[in-house]
């Protein structure tokens, strides 16, 4: 059993919209820094996230490779998207860890996020960052780990 089958079902019920792939990209347009950065979903569904962001020079750093912010970005927004397959549209990040393992050198950054676990209060979600290069060969430059959980109160409500 993959960890996209172990992760679905589990938290199905408690979904509080169906959510689809033009759904995520409406969702992720909302949220001005993801706009910032050129961000797009290109995969939604079945415990999984997919998210791409083109490389351009405002979001490399000093030595040419892109920035670890940018990095950490996509993958805490890719596991709280993969988690929302899951838990529903009103959650937030609980928290996440990344580890670098090469520069990340090429045209498009894609992060890729599954859920792992789920349950009623948190989602745990993996995910593999890679570069892919003009030729279309992906190196992996970083992977990580982290939860997201359901909102307390909606999101225009204070809690």
């Amino acid at each position: 059993m993959t960890a996209r089958e172990q992760g679905r079902g589990q938290g199905e019920g408690r979904r509080s919209a169906a959510l689809d792939l033009a759904a995520a990209q409406k969702a992720l347009e909302g949220q001005p820094f993801s706009g910032l950065v050129g961000a797009r979903i290109t995969e939604f569904g079945d415990g999984g996230a997919t998210l791409e962001i083109d490389v351009r020079d405002e979001l490399l750093q000093q030595y040419g490779f892109v920035h670890g912010g940018v990095l950490a970005y996509a993958a805490d927004n890719t596991i709280t998207f993969a988690a929302a397959t899951a838990l529903g549209s009103a959650i937030i990040t609980g928290g996440f860890s990344i580890q670098y393992l090469r520069p990340a050198r090429g045209r498009t950054l894609r992060a890729r996020a599954e859920v792992v676990q789920a349950g009623r209060r948190q989602a745990v979600c993996r995910c593999d960052l890679t570069m892919i290069d003009t030729d279309g060969t992906e190196t992996v430059c970083a992977v990580a780990q982290g939860t997201a959980m359901p909102l307390n109160s909606p999101p225009n409500e204070a809690s």
